[in-house]
């Protein structure tokens, strides 16, 4: 199996990372050593202080987002791609000219605007960013793509960030600023050159020029399917938690750390730093699908963390502004450090898996109107956090305690998001179960179809064997199970969220048996993946029993493919009937135990005989029981 790393070298997608790279890495290049030099030298430029100054230039770069973020995605769904990034960087070059003009002529008021410029040209790109994506990289490719492009971006952001501040020291800084800014930009425009055509999805679009109107089509576009919006919502509140952050680190370096100008680059480029190894580990821990699972975690992480920074934090600074090496020595300052890689670590868990699943999950044939809505909703989220945080900030909250209340907020917004997607929570409880419980083993998961509905036949070992199958597969899936396994406690929430149709036998309960298969085939009908064992009961002695006549009642009522599925190694474990009731000998679990899974070829309504079907299950199984 290839490395996410080996897409760097591909046509399709190295040059356009290098594009995006170079032009993160000149936005906040220019950006940061800007909020440097008025930070440490604010009375040269203005007499406004420098924390709400910071906030102000955060609110200035984010608001053609907001603007003009609908328009951006209409160009990137009627003309290709390619040529937009090209057209984008041309604009970049020009930025920077107007950037050079404002650092000679001392003009606070020029070099701002050049800030909504920058925000600008960042608008136009984005829609292209992560609409190019699914046109260029395979399904199996996306997590890693977007991992190397989150990453990518927030190491751009760290190596912009630590030469933005160390020109902004130096003597005739200003005029170094403006040099490396111009190189930068004429130096992304030749590499976009290399990206290969992206054509249009609707070339016969016609442009609204209303952004009002517009920007309302595109986010309902992205209400069309609740899970990405909700996952637009995710995205849009972790912007605000992470630029909230960033804009207040020059004051947090200075004031609460006590440390000179090179400590603000000391902060950025830990956090940074986390989000980056956060965004690649995101392939590794996700085994090469979409797994929305990681985002609770991230979620969790992101709150504990934010709580710790803000408690960990020094009560003042010290007498003298420290350099680097000195601030590391001071007491506290480690533990500091820390929570912020750790909130960005946890930063890059949660924001790899929501870009990606809005990136599958889109209609393709608007998905850049909806990635344009995406960056509304981020813009509208930033320019309110940044406002909100001004306004705390000068009714005389500390920036600690602005930590706190933003960790704070992060957990509720959490819990309203999941509240409403059962889904997130179910992948997270199943990401748990097989990255400490078990090690899964998958063979041929790509046989279960993509899209459509199927039937699918497992064998019955443990207590989890739904739980394994919902991990292999990048589906959502709708078990059928025995209505006292449902409510069982803890799991039964898991199955709740999942969905799953509980039945009885008819002589314990005909109503609930009959509702259960109405249900299934309102869900087949619906066109999604529903699963059951046919056994009808756990297996008490490792075997595949015989299959119940259920699956021929199900198949008369709803045609649907058939899908085989064989799991091994699950008897034995805590949660089979192995030596007794599951659970009962918990001290004998043997963590990251190695299980598999293995899927047949879909089989047409009309073939399946019962008998034929179980041998089948028997043979995927294996001899490993």
């Amino acid at each position: 199996m290839s490395s996410q790393f080996s897409l760097l070298k591909t046509p399709r997608f190295g040059p356009f990372f290098g594009t995006q790279f170079l032009g993160a890495f000149n936005d906040n290049l220019f950006k940061n050593a800007l909020i440097v030099l008025l930070t440490y030298q604010a009375a040269q430029w203005t007499t406004m202080k420098p924390e709400l100054l910071a906030n102000l230039a955060a609110g200035v770069f984010i608001l053609p987002f907001f603007l003009l973020s609908a328009t951006a995605g209409q160009l990137a769904d009627k003309y290709d791609k390619a040529k937009l990034t090209r057209l984008v960087k041309v604009l970049e070059i020009g930025i920077m000219l107007v950037a050079a003009t404002g650092f000679r002529l001392h003009s606070l008021g020029l070099l701002i605007s050049c800030l909504f410029l920058l925000g600008l040209h960042s608008t136009m790109f984005g829609p292209v960013k992560y609409a190019i994506l699914p046109q260029h990289l395979r399904e199996e490719e996306l997590v890693g793509g977007n991992a190397l492009i989150e990453a990518g971006t927030f190491i751009a952001i760290l190596l912009g960030t630590l030469i933005g501040g160390l020109l902004a020291g130096t003597e005739s800084g200003t005029d170094w600023i403006a040099l490396a800014c111009l190189a930068v930009a004429v130096a992304g425009y030749f590499v976009s050159r290399r990206i290969p055509a992206a054509p249009p999805p609707e070339p016969g679009l016609r442009v609204n020029a209303n952004p009002i109107s517009e920007t309302w089509r595109n986010i309902g576009f992205a209400r069309e399917n609740q899970t990405v919006f909700l996952a637009i919502l995710g995205i849009s509140w972790f912007w605000l938690f992470g630029a909230l952050f960033l804009a207040q680190f020059p004051a947090y370096a200075k004031n609460v750390l006590g440390g000179a100008e090179t400590s603000v680059t000391l902060l950025l480029a830990t956090f940074t730093l986390g989000i980056g190894v956060g965004s690649l580990l995101c392939e590794r821990l996700s085994a090469r699908q979409v797994e929305i699972g990681l985002v609770p975690f991230g979620s969790i992480g992101l709150t504990l963390f934010g709580l710790d920074l803000a408690f960990s934090s020094p009560a003042g600074p010290t007498a003298e502004p420290l350099a680097v090496l000195a601030l590391l020595t001071v007491p506290g300052i480690p533990h500091v450090l820390v929570d912020l890689f750790a909130i960005g670590l946890f930063g890059g868990f949660f924001i790899v898996p929501l870009y990606a699943l809005v990136q599958l999950r889109s209609n393709p044939t608007h998905r850049a109107r909806i990635i344009a809505a995406n960056n509304i909703m981020n813009a509208l989220f930033m320019v309110v956090g940044a406002g909100v945080a001004a306004e705390l900030l000068s009714l005389g909250l500390s920036i600690p305690q602005l930590f706190g209340v933003a960790a704070v907020c992060n957990a509720a917004v959490a819990v309203f998001i999941y509240g409403l997607v059962p889904e997130f929570l179910l992948r997270f409880m199943v990401w748990l179960l097989v990255h400490s419980v078990y090690r899964l083993d998958k063979k041929d998961i790509e046989r279960i179809p993509d899209q459509g509905a199927a039937l699918l036949v497992c064998n019955h070992v443990s207590f989890v064997d739904a739980l394994i199958v919902t991990a292999a597969c990048r589906r959502p899936i709708r078990f059928v199970m025995d209505h006292h396994v449902f409510r069982w406690p803890i799991l039964s929430f898991i199955f709740k969220a999942g969905r799953a149709i509980p039945i009885a036998p008819a002589k314990e309960d005909p109503v609930l048996m009959e509702k259960a298969f109405t249900d299934v085939a309102e869900a087949l009908a619906s066109g999604d993946l529903v699963g059951i064992f046919p056994e009808g009961r756990i297996t008490a002695d490792g075997e595949t029993g015989s299959f119940r006549p259920g699956i021929a009642r199900i198949l008369e009522r709803t045609p649907v493919p058939v899908v085989a599925i064989g799991l091994h190694g699950l008897w034995g474990s805590i949660f089979s009937r192995r030596d007794g009731a599951a659970l009962a000998q918990p001290w004998k679990a043997r963590p990251f135990r190695r299980v598999g899974i293995a899927v047949g070829m879909p089989l047409p309504p009309a073939t399946v005989d019962i008998d034929a079907l179980r041998e089948q299950v028997v043979a995927l199984r294996g001899q490993t029981r």
